[in-house]
């Protein structure tokens, strides 16, 4: 008999909670296959089989709390699910007809209840998406792979209105468990207001230069490099040349002191399904544009997948939130503690403005600096997103570290 215990789930995790098992008691198990699914307040992880076997109990059961080491399930090394447990047998009994919708489905498959959730929180119809589990069952993965590559949607006839239901509202409503993911959320955003001073300073940039150096630029770039050229270079570039000079952007305090840092671990915000999460980009100020561009592709299709692991989140010393992308026009983002700054990006419209007496139509975006009124002054707040905005107008200041 071996036993299936929870995995060191990464530093200052402690417990975790049993989101999907994937197997069920008797079931044949291969080495490596996933037996069930950690949902922690950072992220998903997954229990292996560390033998082959037959899935003999399950001691934690879905939506239980676990610690680490805590023991989940025992597995019978070397056995088969093809024989039958020991017991009287049962009495023959002629069967039944069963009418057609009565019938079993061809196969005893069960989609997996994180699939199911993540589904019908974002209006996914399940029945589409194809399983890649055990008989076809339908895994979180899958769920998330639909929908990072809708399907076309057909034409159905309209319904028709139902009518006003009566009674008392509650019949109308569900209730469902916050994940740890969104708990966690919750409890940071809540203490970074609690805890810091924070404050927001604006100001706008007009995006022209930037704009015409990525079109000139993109198609050479992709050919050599194999990405794309983004935006997100550019503003992690800027940032990093803005940090240097105002280093208490990039610091953080710890009791009585503060903690400046010698390096920028650049947090780039992504949105999934699951929730907002912050991989972090490490020694971004000593990496090249299309470094930043292939990191920032690589840990954002790792977030929507949910493969990110522990480490990659850990760490940042300050972040940027493009909420330009969902459509944003001006907001003042929280900050992520420790940290003392965080850059918000938002929509690039295009406007009327002045340039040398005259009135021109210019692509322009407003910039958002949340930062820690109790390390960072006004001044040095300022100063910083000026630099940002003086590095995006004429990014040839970035290659002369100007």
């Amino acid at each position: 008999m071996t036993e299936v215990r929870v995995p060191t789930l990464g530093e200052s995790v402690t417990e975790a909670t049993v989101a999907t098992w994937f197997k069920q008691p008797g079931d044949a198990v291969a080495v490596d296959e996933m037996l069930c699914e950690l949902e922690t307040d950072k992220v998903t992880v997954e229990v292996p089989s560390p033998v082959a076997g037959v899935l003999s109990e399950i001691v934690a059961a879905e939506g239980e709390t676990v610690g680490v080491d805590a023991l989940l399930a025992s597995i019978t090394e070397g056995a088969t699910a093809d024989a039958p447990a020991a017991g009287p047998a049962p009495t023959a009994e002629k069967p039944t007809p069963k009418k057609p919708s009565e019938q079993a489905p061809a196969t005893d498959s069960k989609n997996a209840p994180s699939a199911e959730k993540l589904a019908a929180d974002n209006n996914v119809d399940i029945a589409n998406v194809d399983g890649s589990g055990r008989d076809g069952r339908v895994m979180k993965g899958d769920v998330l792979s639909a929908m990072n590559n809708p399907q076309p949607v057909v034409a159905s006839a309209p319904k028709a209105p139902s009518a006003p239901r009566s009674g008392d509202d509650a019949d109308r409503e569900e209730r469902v468990k916050m994940t740890r993911l969104r708990q966690t959320i919750a409890r940071r955003l809540k203490e970074s207001q609690n805890t810091a001073a924070m404050l927001t300073t604006y100001n706008e940039v007009d995006m022209s230069a930037v704009m015409d150096l990525r079109n000139e630029y993109k198609e050479l770039f992709l050919k050599k490099h194999g990405v794309k050229l983004g935006f997100m270079s550019f503003f992690t570039k800027a940032c990093c040349h803005a940090l240097k000079e105002i280093p208490e952007v990039n610091a953080e305090i710890d009791g009585t002191d503060v903690v400046y840092k010698n390096y920028v671990n650049m947090g780039i915000a992504a949105g999934t399904p699951s929730g907002l999460v912050v991989p972090v980009i490490r020694d971004a100020d000593s990496l090249s544009f299309a470094e930043i561009e292939k990191a920032i592709a690589e840990k954002g299709a790792r977030a929507r997948d949910g493969k990110l692991g522990m480490d990659e989140m850990q760490g940042g010393s300050f972040t940027i939130s493009n909420g330009g992308v969902y459509g944003s026009l001006l907001s003042s983002p929280i900050l992520n503690p420790p940290q003392s700054g965080i850059l918000g990006m938002h929509s690039i419209q295009k406007r009327a403005v002045v340039v040398n007496d005259e009135i021109v139509i210019r692509p322009m975006m407003y910039l958002a600096l949340s930062y820690d009124h109790r390390i960072v002054d006004g001044k040095g707040a300022v100063t910083f997103l000026v630099r940002v905005k003086e590095a995006l107008e004429d990014p040839r200041r970035l290659l002369m570290d100007l």
